[in-house]
């Protein structure tokens, strides 16, 4: 999911004109100084990060006067919090808290509904406050179509004990807590505290606001780079991968960066899991042969072979790993032959030289395994294919002894000549060109027998479209690779694929 800091949840808040404290989001100490003295009264220095307890760390300062804002504030810039660096201060009017109170919209996966939640008990951890105080808490699921009512936000609001006009005024932000939950698809948007100050003013004092990764595209304003949680900030391999992800929503890509900064020898694998719970357990079977991850990567729900070829690309950009581990369920339904001619490119692409183990358990698998291990033969490193009867644990033990037995070929990456009648048409996330040159003398025509969709014909003995340029660019073609896999080993070498991946060339040059 994508957490947005405080500053920028307060931003929709305020959007909606639920009250926040009057403050400034600030980069530098300086900034800090002159935030303060614009405030003109005591405040408060919040570090901005993706975490809570902020204050328990050192995150969180008060301070009375511009000079002693600006002095606090070199303490908090740079602070390692979680594993997060701060890199900028939200300085607010300090508020005077008579009152603090709950609340929340959190999307309920059970119910499928958006669920309000209310407290007039504040603090942290709203599980172990209705926990303890029951009476204190209520909870309604709420219709997405018909919105939050004000009737039913004052009556939330009655069952906990809060009456009269306080009644009135919370009320009127949890409706408008609903509409930014709305707007902008959060899974989850709390605000804890909403506090009354002194005066009787309502503030939301603090909030966390998390948008649903699937709805990230339609709000650009928000500037989420990434929408995933880390437990760390994303690394550029991360970014790269998600940008993947992000542009292509047929199956799923998942890439985080486990390590960095290892070397060649040092027992690090690159990951490639293809479901959930084999992943999981194809992880264990590789680190209790006493290797470290350097990635978990997982590319399933049918991906193209495209979207596989990218992954195995971003896994392959890691320095220093010893060896490509492929292992998921071992009962996929998705045709693992497309999987296969995926990897195929990636590792011709590389000339690989680590070994290679991938058990592609599922549907065609036999075809898989054939594809795998007979079109990289030439490669300098061994590459294996297994199947759904291969445990996770022996194709862990085969890998294991390629990494200590095998010898490394030398062998030269054949560079692909350049087109000399090429035929060239776009696809969902790259282009498929012919080199009718060579087409011509081909004896197979390979390219139209394993085109799945048919979306090509023979026209004066080479290969065209079938549909129209366009049909093929909106995803007719299903990027399955067999126009250049196929044609590299059954064929004459005159079909070929581009897929770029945004960034990866630039982060290859920068870590050479």
């Amino acid at each position: 999911m994508a957490r947005l800091h405080e500053y920028q949840g307060k931003e929709l808040l305020k959007e909606f004109n639920i009250p926040v404290p009057y403050g400034k989001l600030c980069s530098t100490p300086e900034e800090v100084k002159s935030a303060v003295k614009e405030i003109g009264k005591p405040v408060v220095l919040k570090a901005q990060v993706w975490t809570t307890g902020r204050a328990g760390i050192g995150g969180i300062k008060f301070a009375n006067s511009p000079e002693e804002g600006e002095k606090l504030s070199k303490g908090i810039f740079g602070l390692n919090v979680k594993n997060f660096s701060v890199e900028k201060i939200l300085v607010e009017e300090k508020l005077q808290i008579n009152q603090e109170f709950y609340t929340g919209i959190i999307i309920d996966d059970n119910l499928k509904a958006p669920v309000m939640i209310f407290s007039s008990k504040g603090g942290t951890g709203i599980e172990e406050i209705a926990r303890k105080y029951p009476d204190k808490v209520v909870k309604k699921s709420i219709d997405i179509v018909e919105g939050l009512k004000d009737y039913e936000a004052r009556n939330i609001i009655r069952k906990t004990g809060i009456s009269g006009s306080l009644q009135m005024k919370i009320s009127g932000i949890l409706v408008k807590l609903f509409q930014v939950a709305k707007k902008y698809e959060a899974r989850a948007a709390e605000i804890n505290p909403l506090i009354v100050d002194d005066n009787g003013k309502i503030f939301a004092a603090d909030c966390r606001i998390t948008v649903d990764d699937y709805a990230v595209f339609r709000h650009k304003e928000l500037g989420i780079e990434i929408a995933r949680e880390f437990d760390r900030p994303p690394g550029e391999l991360d970014k790269i991968a998600y940008r993947v992800e992000e542009k292509d929503y047929r199956g799923t890509f998942y890439f985080i960066q486990l390590n960095s900064g290892f070397k060649k020898g040092e027992g690090f694998i690159g990951f490639h899991g293809a479901g959930g719970g084999g992943s999981m357990m194809s992880m264990d079977a590789i680190t209790r042969k006493g290797y470290k991850l350097a990635n978990f990567a997982d590319t399933s729900g049918n991906p193209p072979a495209s979207k596989v070829y990218k992954a195995a690309k971003i896994i392959l950009s890691q320095k220093g790993i010893d060896g490509y581990f492929g292992s998921g369920s071992g009962v996929a339904s998705q045709e693992q032959f497309h999987s296969a001619r995926g990897l195929v490119k990636a590792f011709r692409e590389e000339n690989i030289s680590i070994p290679v183990v991938i058990r592609l358990g599922g549907n065609q698998e036999d075809k898989a395994v054939e594809i795998l291990e007979n079109y990289t033969k030439d490669l300098p490193a061994p590459v294996e294919g297994y199947k759904k009867d291969d445990s996770a644990d022996f194709c862990a033990e085969r890998l294991d002894k390629l990494i200590k037995e095998t010898e490394i070929k030398k062998t030269e990456k054949i560079e692909r000549a350049p087109a000399r009648e090429p035929y060239t048409f776009e696809t969902m996330t790259g282009y498929v060109e012919f080199d009718h040159y060579l087409c011509k003398d081909c004896d197979s025509k390979i390219c139209i027998k394993e085109c799945i969709p048919q979306i090509l014909k023979l026209e004066n003995g080479v290969p065209v479209l079938a549909i129209t340029r366009e049909e093929a660019k909106k995803g007719r073609c299903i990027e399955c690779l067999a126009c250049e896999i196929e044609c590299e080993f059954h064929g004459n070498k005159g079909g070929y694929t581009v897929f770029p991946i945004e960034g990866l060339d630039e982060y290859r040059a920068g870590n050479r």
